[in-house]
């Protein structure tokens, strides 16, 4: 049986490098639209009197690199130690399959419920594209969608394990999604639209940066999923050859 400290710190672990990874592919691919649209919001801010200038406690340049390189491996840390507690909850409770097969499906239900179902109605946003006296209720409604993502994919499972034994497993799942995507849709449908991206404002340049930041969590998730279960399967393995061959004292 697996330890759950073990997994825990195994999950910590992991997260550095997801956290390393999403810190590249926002840099690479997420960096370029925020000076884009930071180079817009410049270039159509009123102006300002002199000596009016504020000055940047934190320069771009460290934003960019060791701050943004700081977030994503706090955040990663964080979310591999909450990764390693539901691998450990969910391993042996969705069938029998492998833990590497369960560290996958974990992950890639943590992304569609904590990053994919948000960005359906709330995706992000690059500098200049938002209401400073808006950004409170726009903070509730984003995690308002995150908890109903959350609480749909909860739901698919349960549902999913629930007529598992009168449907068979494919015939379940397929009930377990169906039932979480409408719940899903009706959020979208229901919760109020958030629409601040100013007039003249890139199209192109704005779907960059949105993508780029799904796919910035894409990679932490994939990160997580892969690298954990390797590990696991691996540890596994060499605790099964441990037994099977005791030393001799």
């Amino acid at each position: 049986m697996l330890q759950a400290r073990t997994l825990l710190v195994r999950g910590m672990i992991v997260g550095v490098v997801a956290g390393v990874a999403a810190f590249l592919f926002a840099y690479l691919f997420g960096e370029g639209p925020i000076n884009d649209a930071i180079a817009f919001e410049e270039a159509h801010a009123a102006p300002v009197a002199a000596g009016e200038h504020e000055h940047e406690l934190v320069s771009r340049t460290v934003q960019s690199t060791v701050g943004l390189a700081t977030a994503s491996i706090v955040y990663g840390v964080a979310l591999g130690g909450l990764f390693a507690i539901a691998v450990a909850v969910t391993i042996g409770r969705i069938g029998r399959i492998s833990a590497r097969a369960t560290a996958g499906l974990v992950a890639l239900a943590g992304f569609v419920g904590v990053a994919l179902v948000p960005f359906l109605k709330y995706p992000a946003n690059p500098p200049a594209t938002g209401n400073a006296d808006t950004l409170q209720q726009r903070t509730g409604l984003y995690f308002l969608m995150l908890v109903i993502g959350v609480a749909a994919v909860l739901g698919a499972i349960v549902v999913s394990r629930s007529l598992q034994p009168r449907f068979g497993t494919w015939n379940a799942t397929i009930a377990g999604v169906l039932g979480a995507a409408v719940v899903v849709g009706a959020a979208i449908a229901l919760l109020p639209a958030v629409n601040e991206v100013p007039e003249g404002f890139s199209p192109v340049l704005l779907w960059q940066f949105r993508l780029a930041s799904l796919g910035t969590q894409a990679v932490t998730w994939a990160t997580l999923g892969l690298l954990f279960g390797y590990l696991t399967e691996r540890s596994e393995r060499t605790s099964a050859v441990a037994g099977a061959h005791p030393v001799a004292v």
